[in-house]
C-alpha cells in the first residue's frame, strides 16, 4: 500500500542538488572527459544558462528538447530548464529527422539544444514544424582550451557543419554575461518537469509527461532507502555510462550523485577501456549498466589489467541479467550485480536489496512510492504468490496519461479498486518475500542493447514502404545484445526487385539505429486472428522453435 507523502510537495528536481551546493561547494560534482566541475561551478553554469534561455523568451511551461549525448552541457541544460520551470524533452542523439520532427510537433517544442554533429537532422525539420530556435554546442565546448587544441591537432573531436541561420544560438554565448534567471514558482505536484518518449504500440512514439514530484518520489526512495547507509554523502563516486535521456540513468545519477554531494564520472560513449580506466583512476564505487555492458567488460581482453577493487555497488537495468553474466562478474569482481526495473510511464519501480543476493531472474522489491500487483491480464484478478501474471504498477505521484494519445492511454491505464494502474506488459511472479521474478515480456516489446524497442513502431515504418502490405517484427534471442530485431514482410503481388538492403536503408532513414532490423525475411502471408489482428506472439514462438532447432543441430558432434 503506497501512502501519499505530502512532504514531497515542497521538493523540486533540483532541491537536494541546491542543498549539496551549499554544503559542498568545492567538491567534485561531475568529471567529464577528465575535467572536474565542482558543485559551485555547476550551479553557476546552470544558473547562467537559465538566464540565457530566459533572455531568449523561454519560461515556465515551455518545452525544450535536449538532443545531445552524455556531456556536461546535458547536465547544465537539465538543471537550467528545471530552474526556469520549463519542461525538458530529452531524446536520443541518434534519432533521425523523421523521428525528431514528429516529437517536436507532438510536444509543442519551440527550442532544441543539439550538438553540431546532429544539427543537420534538426535543419531538416525547419519549415515543417513550429521550431523557433536551435542552441548548438560541440562535445568539448566547456573543456579547457589546451584540451580543445590537442583534440583538434590529433583529430579526436567530432564536428558537424552548421550553416549560418538567424535561428541559431551557440551554447557558450548563453553562458556569457548572463545573470541567473529568477527561480520560477513551481508546484512540484502539478507542474511538469519532463516529457519522455517511449515506443508506441500503434507505431507512433508516446509522450510521457511527468511532474517534479513524479521524479523526486522515486529518486528520494533510491537515495534514502535503497542506497541508504551504504552511500557516503560527499565522499562517494558514481560512473554514469547509460544515456541520461533514459529515466533509469537520469534517476540514479540524481539519487547517488547530485542528491548526495557525490562525484559522477560522466561517460559520453560506452567505450569499455575508457570505462575501466575511469573506474580505476577515480576509485568508482557505484555503477549502473545494461546486460550488454557487463558482458562487454567481461569479454574485454584487457579487463584483468585494470584495478576494479573499488567497485562495491553495481546495478543492472534495461533487461534481466543472465545468470551466467552475474556469476562471471562475481568471480571477476567478488561482488553481486543488483537489478533495477522501471519504465518511462512508472519511473523507477523495483530494486534489489543491497546485501541480499538477488534470486535468479529477479527484478527486485517495489520502492516505497510504487505499488505493484501481479494480475491475470484477462480477468484483472490479483494472483497469489508464485503465480505468473502481468505486472501492474501505480503511484500517487505519476501522471496517468499519454500526451495527445487518448486511445493509447485507455489501453495502458486501467482503473482497479479505486486506483489507476499502468499495465507494464511484462509478466512476473511474486515470491512470498515480496521479491518479483521476471518471466517474460509482451510480444510487442523487444529488448535490444538495453533499449526497449516497440515492434509495432518498426512495423509501421516498414508498412509505409510502397511495396509492403504486411510486416511483423519480433526479437530473436542473442547472448550479446539481448535480442536482435527480425522483420518478416509481405510484398504486394506486383512488387519487383525489392530486397532486404533497400528495406534496411528505408528503416535506417526513419528510425534510430538501434531500432533497425538486423534480419529481413520475405513471406507470402502472416498469421492473423479472425478479426484480422496480427498474431505476433505466434510468429515469435515459431522463431524460437526454429532457433532452438538450429542450436541442437550445431551441438551435434
Amino acid at each position: 500500500m503506497t501512502d501519499y507523502d505530502s512532504s514531497l510537495e515542497t521538493e523540486t528536481t533540483f532541491t537536494r542538488f541546491d542543498r549539496m551546493c551549499d554544503r559542498y561547494p568545492d567538491r567534485t560534482a561531475v568529471v567529464y572527459l577528465g575535467t572536474r566541475f565542482t558543485y559551485r561551478r555547476l550551479r553557476s553554469l546552470s544558473h547562467r544558462f537559465a538566464g540565457g534561455l530566459s533572455g531568449l523568451g523561454i519560461g515556465k511551461g515551455d518545452r525544450v528538447m535536449v538532443y545531445i549525448p552524455n556531456s556536461i552541457q546535458w547536465v547544465i541544460a537539465f538543471l537550467a530548464i528545471q530552474k526556469l520551470g520549463a519542461v525538458i524533452v530529452p531524446v536520443s542523439p541518434i534519432y533521425t529527422s523523421h523521428e525528431i520532427a514528429y516529437m517536436i510537433e507532438d510536444a509543442g517544442v519551440e527550442t532544441v539544444i543539439c550538438m553540431d554533429t546532429n544539427y543537420c537532422y534538426i535543419q531538416e525539420t525547419f519549415g515543417g514544424t513550429g521550431l523557433k530556435r536551435v542552441v548548438v554546442t560541440n562535445l568539448v565546448d566547456l573543456l579547457p582550451l589546451w584540451k580543445r587544441v590537442v583534440g583538434v591537432l590529433f583529430d579526436k573531436i567530432p564536428t558537424g557543419r552548421v550553416d549560418r541561420d538567424a535561428r541559431l544560438v551557440s551554447f557558450k554565448s548563453l553562458l556569457r554575461g548572463n545573470d541567473a534567471a529568477p527561480e520560477a514558482a513551481i508546484d512540484p505536484a502539478t507542474d511538469l518537469s519532463y516529457i519522455l518518449y517511449t515506443g508506441g504500440t500503434t507505431g507512433f512514439p508516446k509522450g510521457v509527461p511527468g511532474t517534479h514530484i513524479a521524479m523526486t518520489s522515486y529518486v528520494n526512495d533510491v537515495t534514502d532507502d535503497v542506497a541508504g547507509e551504504y552511500l557516503k554523502e560527499g565522499g562517494d563516486t558514481y560512473i554514469a555510462v547509460n544515456p541520461l535521456f533514459h529515466i533509469m540513468a537520469l534517476g540514479l545519477f540524481m539519487a547517488v550523485g547530485l542528491n548526495k554531494g557525490n562525484a559522477t564520472v560522466l561517460m559520453p560513449t560506452p567505450q569499455t577501456d575508457a570505462i575501466l580506466a575511469s573506474i580505476e583512476r577515480r576509485r568508482v564505487r557505484w555503477m549502473l549498466g545494461v546486460p550488454a555492458l557487463y558482458r562487454m567488460i567481461l569479454e574485454n581482453d584487457r579487463v584483468d589489467g585494470y584495478d576494479l577493487s573499488s567497485l562495491q555497488y553495481c546495478f543492472c537495468g534495461g533487461d534481466v541479467l543472465p545468470e551466467e553474466v552475474k556469476e562471471r562478474w562475481r568471480e571477476r569482481c567478488g561482488i553481486p550485480i543488483y537489478q533495477v526495473y522501471g519504465s518511462t510511464e512508472a519511473g523507477h519501480v523495483t530494486y534489489s536489496r543491497i546485501g541480499e543476493e538477488p534470486s535468479p531472474r529477479a527484478i527486485g522489491y517495489p520502492l516505497k512510492s510504487r505499488e505493484c500487483r501481479v494480475v491475470d491480464p484477462a480477468t484483472l484478478e490479483t494472483l497469489a504468490d508464485e503465480e505468473t501474471g502481468e505486472l501492474f504498477v501505480t503511484s500517487p505521484y505519476t501522471v496517468k496519461d499519454y500526451l495527445n494519445k487518448p486511445e493509447e492511454t485507455r489501453k495502458t491505464y486501467v482503473e482497479l479498486d479505486g486506483k489507476t494502474w499502468c499495465r507494464m506488459g511484462d509478466f512476473v511472479s511474486r515470491k512470498p518475500s515480496g521479491e518479483l521474478i521476471y518471466m517474460e515480456r509482451s510480444a510487442d516489446i523487444i529488448k535490444h542493447k538495453g533499449y526497449r524497442v516497440s515492434a509495432s513502431e518498426v512495423e509501421a515504418v516498414l508498412q509505409d514502404h510502397p511495396t509492403i502490405i504486411g510486416a511483423c517484427v519480433v526479437g530473436i534471442a542473442d547472448e550479446k545484445v539481448g535480442e536482435r530485431i527480425k522483420a518478416i514482410v509481405v510484398l504486394k503481388e506486383d512488387a519487383r526487385g525489392v530486397g532486404g538492403a533497400e528495406l534496411t536503408k528505408w528503416c535506417g532513414d526513419r528510425l534510430a539505429s538501434y531500432k533497425v532490423p538486423s534480419y529481413i525475411e520475405f513471406r507470402d502471408m502472416l498469421p492473423k486472428s479472425k478479426v484480422g489482428k496480427l498474431l505476433r506472439r505466434e510468429v515469435r514462438d515459431d522463431e524460437r522453435r526454429r532457433s532452438a532447432k538450429e542450436k541442437r543441430k550445431e551441438a551435434r558432434p
